[in-house]
This record gives structure tokens, sequence and C-alpha cells, in this order.
């Protein structure tokens, strides 16, 4: 039988908001939802909290109760272990009745943006469709104006006593009661608004601020803001997953920003000076004269905001040099007259791979 403290990972004397704590962040760890395979884990740590957070449950337990705050047998640990196995629950116990309150699960929603607020960061309104506490009842459960009733076959206690015969005699065990369902109460007139379960299904549109930096699959946490449990019972956490839009002109990589310009060829040959929209607006890029197909000016800065830091990367460009399809005849005669004069109107054309590394060139200077 696990420790419900030692499950939580908190001293034996923490406070209720030290469990809290510590349930909410293990809950995020484990929960099927955002880490699947950790049932076991999960209902460990969901158990706990059950117990630790009801001061009466926490009561019995620390005098010695078992697994769901039942007061045990003090000294008897293993042999009341035995009973539990066999007969589902220890001699004489007297568990409480078990809590309507719940914690609540949490929610995993996507939200998709932009590629600018990916840059600079922003705000978003998100749409949630969740379980929340219901305004009528207040997650009692009960319809305005009545509440619960003491089960009359337990008398609040939650649980029943049963005769058992065994081989060493007539054994007393506690068991939930079938009545009540270990609640100790009944409600016999429930919320019309939430058929008694104290939450109703609502949407809500959340304003939610998205840091710069963030990434396709970058998850934000909204902490209390998920389920509302059963009961009214604290609210889980919310899970935002972003996913980034496309953008017609930029693309990015890693905190860089990429994009292609397109020049005409005799501004390439002669240099030019272009102007470009980017995020931050209007810029000057200055194209040197014989700009080659291919070469990537770099504008230091105007990239994507990193992650938890104020600084930013690159506005990468690339240089592709547009050769005119169809010439005019004057247009034709003054391109003939620069290849005459460039000795160019029979070129000699070099097969291979032109774009050699150091090493190359090295190697070529030895083989001479």
């Amino acid at each position: 039988m696990s420790d419900h403290y030692e499950t939580l990972g908190v001293a034996r004397d923490a406070s209720a908001e030290e469990i809290k704590k510590a349930y909410r962040k293990l809950a995020r760890k484990y929960h099927p939802d955002v880490n699947p395979g950790h049932d076991d884990e999960f209902k460990a740590v969901s158990v706990a909290y059950e117990v630790l957070s009801d001061p009466q449950k926490r009561r019995n337990y620390d005098a010695g109760g078992g697994e769901y705050g039942q007061p045990g047998a003090s000294g008897f640990g293993g042999f009341s272990d035995l009973f539990d196995a066999f007969f589902g629950g220890g001699a004489g116990a007297q568990p409480g009745p078990a809590s309507r309150k719940r914690p609540g699960r949490d929610a995993l929603v996507g939200v998709s943006i932009d590629l600018k607020t990916a840059v600079f960061g922003g705000t978003e309104d998100v749409s949630v469709v969740t379980a929340k506490l219901c305004d009528t009842c207040h997650g009692d459960g009960t319809r305005p104006g009545t509440s619960p009733q003491t089960c009359s076959l337990c008398n609040g206690q939650g649980s029943v006593q049963r005769m058992t015969r065994t081989l060493m005699g007539q054994m007393v065990t506690n068991q939930p009661c079938n009545n009540c369902g270990g609640y100790g109460t009944i409600i016999a007139d429930p919320c019309q608004s939430c058929n008694g379960d104290g939450r109703v299904r609502a949407e809500e549109t959340l304003s939610v601020k998205i840091p710069a930096g963030v990434k396709d699959g970058t998850r934000i946490l909204l902490s209390g803001r998920g389920e509302v449990g059963p009961g009214g019972g604290p609210a889980g956490d919310l899970h935002l997953e972003v996913a980034i839009r496309e953008h017609p002109v930029f693309t990015r990589d890693g905190d860089d920003l990429r994009a292609t310009v397109t020049i005409p060829m005799t501004a390439a040959a002669l240099g030019t000076t272009i102007s470009l929209e980017t995020f931050d607006g209007e810029r000057e890029l200055e194209i040197a004269p014989g700009t080659q197909v291919g070469t990537t000016e770099t504008l230091a800065g105007l990239g994507v905001g990193r992650l938890r830091r104020s600084s930013r990367g690159d506005l990468l460009v690339t240089i592709n040099v547009e050769v005119p399809s169809k010439l005019d005849a004057k247009q034709r005669e003054l391109l003939e007259q620069l290849a005459t004069m460039r000795g160019e109107t029979n070129p000699d054309v070099k097969l291979g791979n032109t774009h050699r590394g150091p090493f190359s060139r090295l190697r070529d200077r030895f083989n001479l």
C-alpha cells in the first residue's frame, strides 16, 4: 500500500496549498491526454490527492488509515492488509463518507496563430468547451432550496457492515453503501441545470498571451483553467498547443526568417538598392554589383524573437536573378554589343562543380 504523502512528494505536515500544488504538477506529468502510458501513476496521484485534500479523510489516514483514508488497527498493519485483500476492508474499520468533490481533468486545446504573432508575441482569443461550475447550484448538485438527505441505510457513514463466515469464524467488514454510493447522503432533488453533477458543459472565450518565439507544438499552460471536477471540485489545468499558419512571403528557419526576392539581370550586374516590406516595416537592402543567383543577404535582428530572451534572429534574403525571355530588336542589339565587348559571343563553357571548397583548390595546386 503506497503512502499518499510519498506519492505526492510532500511532507506529512504539508499545507493544503502545498498538497494542491504538488498534485497539479504530477497530474500534468501523468495525465493520459498529455503523457499516455502512465495510467497507474495518474490514478495513484488522484487517489492520494482525494484523500489528503479532504480534512476528514486526511485525519483518518494520519491516524493509521488505509489507502482511501480509513483508520486502521495500529500495530497490526500486516494482518489488516490480509483482511483487506480477502474481505474488502479492515476488521472493525469505520471509513468516513466519500466526498462528492473530485479534482477535474486537464484539457488540451489547439490554438492557431500567424507567423507575425510567433515573431513578436501577442494575444489570441481561444474558445474552449469544457466543464464549468454550475451557476444554479454552485457545485452542490441539489435544486436550490434543497440539500442532500442523510442515507437511511448507512446513517451517513458511507459504509455498512457485513457479517461473513470464514474458517476463522465470523468476520465483520465494512463495505461502501450501495444505497448512497459511499457518499453518506442522497441527492433526492437534483439540480435540473447539471442533473446533480455540480458542473455543466459550456463554451468560454479566453484571452491568451502568446510569448515571442513559440514553435509548432509548443504548449502553453493555464493553471486551473481546465475542467471543473465533479461536485464542484478543483479545476484541472488547460494546455494550449500552438500551430503556426503558413505565411505567403516568409518561412521560418529556427529563430531566423527566410525570403526570396527576384531582381532583373541588369540590377544584379550593376548593383542597386531595393525596398523590402518586413514585419518591422519597410527596409532597404543593398545589392552589390555582380551579385550572383543564390546569394543570401542578412538583415540582422529582423527574425523571430527568441523564447524567454530579448534577442531576435535574422532575416535571410536569397537573391534570384531574372533573365529576360523576350527582347525587342534594340535590346537584342545592345546585348549583342555587350557580348562582343566581353568576348562572350562564343562562351567557353566549363563542365563540373564551380563551387569548390578550399581543400579541393589546395589539392589542385599540389597536382600541378
